[in-house]
């Protein structure tokens, strides 16, 4: 089972890590909240469910309002937790729907980079940016390489580099990453 450390605390790396629902979920929150927070929230979600892992049949079946709460409960899963919340079930009834609630399947028999890129961009809440990066770090970290895995990631495939959540081992890469988006941030500025 690999070590994920993208939320850089140890019981909720562990679930990204064995979890294949929790990562997909946990690069859905990663949005406009600092990466560390999105990547908990799989862990805050199951333990407020009272569960040590998680289910899409659960979370699709499970009353929106009542999620919603749950996402909102303090501390918030994210900083839009009712949208988030939403958005989550609407990827968990996807799953359900398109792969009978198995995250995993969604790469399991993927033949190329190419075909699980586009499977990526089908789930709710994935564009073309997010998807590009789970690819990467299903490949980085996860072992998930199918032929052409780096060229459909595109940047974020490179190797040795830090531009993503992908590139994330530890906090020595964190803080490489953190620089990289903040030097990107600045140059967009300037043009």
């Amino acid at each position: 089972m690999p070590t994920l450390r993208l939320a850089q605390q140890p019981e909720a790396d562990e679930l990204l890590g064995r979890s294949p629902l929790a990562a997909m979920i946990g690069m859905l929150l990663d949005q406009q909240v600092p990466m560390e927070w999105a990547f908990s929230g799989p862990y805050t979600i199951a333990q407020r469910l009272g569960t040590d892992d998680l289910d899409a049949h659960e979370i699709a079946a499970h009353d929106p309002e009542s999620f919603a709460a749950l996402l909102a409960a303090k501390p918030a899963v994210h900083r839009y937790p009712g949208s988030m919340a939403k958005r989550v079930q609407q990827l968990c009834q996807y799953l359900v729907d398109h792969y009978d609630g198995d995250a995993a399947a969604v790469w399991r028999d993927a033949g190329t980079g190419k075909e699980l890129l586009c499977r990526l961009n089908d789930l709710p809440g994935y564009g073309k940016q997010k998807s590009q990066i789970f690819l990467a770090l299903l490949g980085k970290q996860l072992g998930v390489t199918p032929d052409g895995w780096r060229e459909a990631a595109g940047p974020y495939g490179e190797e040795g580099c830090h531009r993503s959540v992908a590139d994330i081992t530890g906090p020595a890469s964190l803080d490489k990453v953190r620089a990289y988006k903040q030097q990107a941030k600045r140059a967009a500025k300037q043009s």
